[in-house]
C-alpha cells in the first residue's frame, strides 16, 4: 500500500474514532442529565413565592394591628423577612427549601438575604477575614453593582427626559 493510500485509511479511523467518541460521550452526558418537569417545577415556585409573600402580609398585618402605620409596617416586614432568610439560612433550612421551591425562593428580599448569609457560613472555617469577609459578597456584589450602575443610568435618563419635558 502507498503512503497516501496508509495516510487517508488513518486519517478516516480517527475521524471515526472521533466520531465514536463524540457519540459515546453525548450518550454519557444525556444519562447524568436530570430530567426535569418544567410544570412542575414552576408550581412548585410559585406555591413557595407564595408563600413567603403571604408571610410578607402576614408580618405587615401584624405589624399594622400593633399600631405601625402601613410604611412603618412595610419597613418591620423588611427586616422581619430578611433575618428570617438569614436564620434559616444559618441552620440549613433555606437551601432544603431553594431546592424545592427553586426559583421561588428568589422573591428578591429573602433571596438577597440568602445569597449574601450563604457565602458565610460556608466560609466562616476560614476566618473571619479570609473566609468571611471576603467571600460574603461573592454573590451578592455583581447584583448590588449592576443594581446601582442601571439605577444610575435609569436617573441619568430620566434628567435628561425631565429636561426636555418629555416627562414632569
Amino acid at each position: 500500500m502507498s503512503n497516501d493510500k496508509k495516510g487517508s485509511v488513518s486519517q478516516i479511523v480517527k475521524e471515526q474514532d472521533k466520531q465514536t467518541r463524540n457519540d459515546n460521550y453525548n450518550q454519557y452526558v444525556k444519562q447524568i442529565t436530570p430530567k426535569f418537569n418544567m410544570w412542575k417545577n414552576m408550581v412548585k415556585a410559585f406555591l413557595v413565592g407564595g408563600i413567603i409573600c403571604t408571610i410578607g402580609q402576614f408580618f405587615i398585618n401584624y405589624y399594622m394591628s400593633l399600631g405601625a402605620d402601613m410604611e412603618l409596617a412595610k419597613l418591620y416586614n423588611t427586616l422581619s423577612l430578611v433575618f428570617l432568610s438569614i436564620l434559616l439560612t444559618g441552620l440549613g433550612i433555606y437551601q432544603k427549601l431553594a431546592k424545592f421551591g427553586g426559583a421561588g425562593t428568589l422573591v428578591p428580599i429573602t433571596g438577597f438575604a440568602n445569597s449574601v448569609a450563604a457565602p458565610a457560613v460556608e466560609y466562616k472555617s476560614e476566618g473571619q477575614v479570609f473566609g468571611i469577609g471576603c467571600k460574603i459578597f461573592t454573590i451578592a456584589g455583581p447584583v448590588i453593582l449592576y443594581g446601582i450602575f442601571s439605577s444610575w443610568v435609569l436617573g441619568i435618563i430620566y434628567y435628561i427626559l425631565k429636561l426636555l419635558n418629555i416627562v414632569k
